[in-house]
């Protein structure tokens, strides 16, 4: 096989349904496409309900690394708790994946030397999986940066711990040093990494996120979808995505009492769905709609004549 040989470390990628999945694996289908061969070490599917998915729960040692027309995909337990908002929890999880990571990296059998690692965060400690893997085959190391951490959980309150922040702080800087560039995805990201490396600055590069054009594209907003939400001609107000304590999807509950004359939509799963559907009780002109297969997403889009992201104050830098 012609081109380069990469070896990428992600947390998610496909069937697993989690954005960053969806954008490494259109990533590396590219590259393959392309002519390079492509390594890819990652987690079994486990996103859409925090634990492995069933299907996969039974898949043995021997047959978790797969080989695809571009390289091979090697899957591994992502050691996921069962509640999200157990913060500690998650992070066992992430340095327990990270860690076997950087061992199925160093054991990645390609048709010859790799000349590239990519390592995405977060988490923040596959930076250090990706160093150590970049160094053992002796080759550059790219990290891919998706949200910026550990600013985006201070932003939130989900780190408040003063020596762990002082940690993570470290690791961050660390990942930085050690990597030969550094992707993120806008200029204002790049703005925030930049302002921490200090001396060559050069490596931060802007590669922004992409949409499918072939399958999301603009439709009637008198969807098939609509209909099963129950909805009908009046404007719709839709959030669509993930429910996490990161959004501030209780504004859109307050909106949805305050302007009745509107419909309000709340699509998608996360670990905040449950209480916002309790805080929602009562307020008749706000649905929730569930996780809706890829290519459906153009029909979802199409069903909300405004669409909002609200997000926690802070978290649009980060």
């Amino acid at each position: 096989m012609s081109g380069l040989r990469i070896l990428v470390v992600c947390p998610h990628f496909a069937p697993d349904t989690a954005p960053t999945g969806v954008v490494m694996t259109r990533i590396v289908s590219e590259l393959g496409a392309a002519g390079h061969e492509v390594h890819v070490v990652t987690t079994l599917p486990w996103y859409r309900d925090h634990r492995i998915e069933e299907d996969w729960q039974r898949v043995t040692w021997k047959d978790r690394t797969r080989p695809t027309e571009w390289g091979s995909v090697t899957r591994l337990n992502p050691f996921a708790g069962s509640d999200k908002r157990n913060l500690f929890r998650r992070a066992l999880g992430f340095i327990g994946f990270s860690s076997t990571a950087a061992v199925a990296g160093i054991r990645v059998r390609s048709s010859g030397r790799i000349d590239a690692v990519i390592a995405m965060s977060p988490p923040l400690t596959l930076g250090l999986t990706g160093w150590f893997v970049a160094l053992w085959r002796r080759a550059p190391l790219v990290f891919n940066i998706q949200d910026v951490f550990p600013d985006a959980a201070i932003e939130t309150g989900a780190i408040t711990n003063r020596f762990v922040i002082v940690v993570a702080r470290l690791l961050e800087k660390s990942t930085y040093a050690l990597s030969k560039r550094i992707t993120v995805l806008s200029d204002d990201l790049a703005d925030n990494v930049r302002a921490k490396i200090g001396r060559r600055r050069d490596r931060v590069v802007v590669i922004p996120n992409f949409v499918d054009t072939e399958n999301i594209r603009p439709l009637s907003r008198m969807t098939s979808y609509r209909e099963e939400l129950g909805l009908g001609e009046r404007p719709v107000v839709m959030y669509a995505g993930n429910i996490g304590y990161s959004q501030s999807l209780e504004l859109l509950v307050e909106a949805a009492r305050a302007l009745p004359h509107l419909d309000f939509v709340i699509n998608g799963n996360g670990s905040a769905r449950t209480t916002l559907e309790v805080e929602a009780r009562g307020v008749s002109n706000l649905v929730f709609g569930d996780f809706q297969p890829a290519e459906r997403l153009a029909e979802v889009l199409a069903t909300g004549d405004v669409h909002v992201v609200p997000l926690r104050r802070g978290l649009g830098r980060v």
